[in-house]
């Protein structure tokens, strides 16, 4: 069946976030706009007279930018630009819901930049419901935590610049090289590809020990549309692709925390790379990255553990 007889679809209120006032309030309004982030939420904002929120259970499609980002909003909301309202023409639950949220998502190939989701929406084909998802029901309880916040300060005025990568950084590279994408074996072992989500894993295949490297790394994505430089903690043994870079520690303490810590600050170099600007050796070791340090000036990497372990549901990692 096609989006358009499956859901009746409306264009947003259009809203634009700098005209709205941002708040922290309890009974502030969440405003989901066209990203692929955060159930598409990008601040709460205080209620606008003569504005009625769109109803929580509804689902929103970005048109643009972040094309075909789908998402079942749990609360009421204000839309922004360029941003549909679908609305099931038949009860639906919210398992449902999710199950064509990820398959509209699943086409967001066919669009870009210069290509939006405007009059074709409608006309997007979904495959049948399985029959196993009349009954099948989430679990949503909460994931508790038992950390107790503490409040680290970051003085990133103090923090010096290291170089990432190179004989004389902070991580030697090795390249992947799994090229084998026409003959997968399902297996153990997480495949890491240039992909912006699930920790650039792409499936679970098994593979020839040649292909194995071992964990306790970073992965840095050489290309991709939309992943160039998307860098990733690797925690066991998995196969990297042909378009992803290993990063292991050049003698430094190493473990989920501070690479996770790193992974972060890595993340702050995506926006210099695009499709056309890969990601290659050379541009790795001339990337230097800010971190905190000690006293004697090296980096300060007990900070970063301890800063990583202090935020909330640091325990589930």
């Amino acid at each position: 069946m096609k989006v358009g007889e499956l859901f009746d679809i409306k264009y947003g209120i259009n809203l634009e976030l700098n005209a709205c006032e941002i708040t922290g309030d309890d009974d502030g309004v969440n405003f989901v706009a066209r990203t692929a982030e955060n159930n598409g939420v990008v601040a709460k904002v205080k209620p606008i007279d003569g504005k009625t929120p769109q109803p929580a259970g509804s689902i929103t499609c970005a048109g643009g930018g972040s094309v075909l980002s789908t998402f079942v909003q749990d609360k009421p909301f204000y839309s922004g630009r360029d941003l549909y309202i679908l609305t099931p023409k038949l009860p639906m639950s919210l398992e449902e819901k999710l199950f064509y949220c990820h398959a509209i998502k699943m086409n967001a190939y066919r669009y870009g930049y210069g290509r939006q989701a405007n009059r074709t929406l409608k006309d997007i084909n979904l495959p049948p419901l399985p029959k196993w998802m009349k009954n099948y029901k989430v679990d949503y309880a909460p994931i508790t935590t038992n950390v107790k916040c503490k409040d680290l300060p970051i003085d990133i005025a103090k923090w010096k610049e290291f170089q990432l990568a190179g004989t004389a950084g902070l991580f030697s590279c090795k390249r992947g090289f799994f090229s084998g994408f026409d003959d997968l074996k399902k297996g153990l072992f997480p495949l890491v590809s240039a992909n912006t989500n699930n920790n650039g894993v792409i499936d679970s295949i098994h593979a020839d020990d040649k292909y194995l490297f071992e964990g306790n790394c970073l992965t840095v994505a050489n290309t991709g549309q939309g992943s160039v430089f998307r860098t990733f903690y690797q925690p066991s043994q998995f196969i990297p692709s042909n378009n992803i870079t290993v990063l292991y520690p050049n003698g430094i303490p190493f473990n989920k925390y501070i690479g996770l810590f790193i992974t972060t600050l890595c993340w702050l170099e995506i926006p210099r790379y695009s499709y056309g600007r890969i990601v290659n050796m050379a541009k790795l070791e001339s990337t230097n990255i800010r971190l905190p340090v000690d006293k004697s000036g090296k980096p300060d990497w007990a900070y970063m553990e301890s800063y990583i372990k202090s935020l909330p549901h640091s325990d589930n990692i």
